[in-house]
């Protein structure tokens, strides 16, 4: 069951055609990268490129969160966002994916989250920062947490401790994961908006905005009535996928394509 989630199929059913943005904005939502710098500069070149082509508007970038863990240059990605964040300003969205948490979790000193962080893509991470494999495998557990908070960059941590939660704009909200059904997007708990997969991807009674999310790798952009995921596993496919929204229209821009 849990593999078959990982990695579904796209539901065909007919996307929502009426949500909109307000006038003059048009966004673009970038899915998880995890690690895949090389990705992520290609995306944002074709990102700039389709915003010059289109004309002048009030351009915001939101990036869905899992910027790190599993692929190769967690690091470059880091410092890419940075570089972006410092450029657009508040027009660059960050939010909080589940691997973002364990990443800031991991330099606590708990030996037993530092053990899960490496398990579910963090040693990746590690090695993108200043130390070889071969010193990384010499670590026993307890002596790479303690290591680690020297290795993590403080500009890489407190950069990352600012990701927010919840972006709404016009009708759509961007979260990472999901939200719980039933309850408004004000009311989620930061645990569902990072780590819910289940429980939101069956249910398809309307939310009072139409979702955005990554989390959950698809082959494909998945488009339903309730929801858009554009998780397309670039860490393994070489796909990344970002979402385009201007007024009512929506469009897809994708690298390997």
């Amino acid at each position: 069951m849990l593999k078959a989630l990982l990695r579904r199929k796209p539901k065909p059913v007919a996307p929502i055609d009426s949500a909109m943005l307000p006038d003059g904005m048009r966004v673009y939502a970038i899915g998880d990268i995890h690690g895949r710098r090389d990705l992520l500069d290609q995306l944002l070149d074709q990102i700039m490129a389709d915003d010059r082509a289109r004309g002048p508007a009030d351009t915001h970038i939101v990036f869905l969160g899992d910027l790190m863990d599993r692929g190769p240059d967690s690091a470059g990605v880091i410092d890419r966002a940075i570089e972006l964040s410092e450029t657009l300003g508040q027009n660059a969205h960050f939010l909080m994916g589940n691997h973002e948490e364990v990443y800031l979790a991991a330099v606590s000193g708990d030996e037993k989250l530092v053990r899960f962080f490496c398990k579910i893509g963090g040693r990746e991470t590690i090695l993108s920062y200043d130390i070889e494999p071969a010193e990384y495998n010499a670590l026993t557990m307890e002596e790479l947490t303690a290591r680690l908070p020297t290795l993590l960059p403080q500009a890489h941590l407190d950069f990352v401790r600012r990701f927010e939660d919840r972006i709404v704009i016009g009708d759509y909200a961007f979260v990472h994961a999901g939200v719980r059904p039933g309850t408004s997007i004000e009311n989620q708990k930061p645990k569902d908006l990072r780590w819910i997969r289940e429980d939101f991807l069956i249910d398809d009674t309307p939310h009072d905005k139409l979702i955005v999310h990554g989390h959950t790798i698809t082959d494909d952009v998945e488009e339903c009535t309730n929801r858009i995921g554009i998780d397309t596993g670039a860490y393994m496919s070489g796909m990344l996928t970002a979402l385009a929204l201007e007024g009512r229209d929506r469009w897809y821009l994708k690298t390997g394509q």
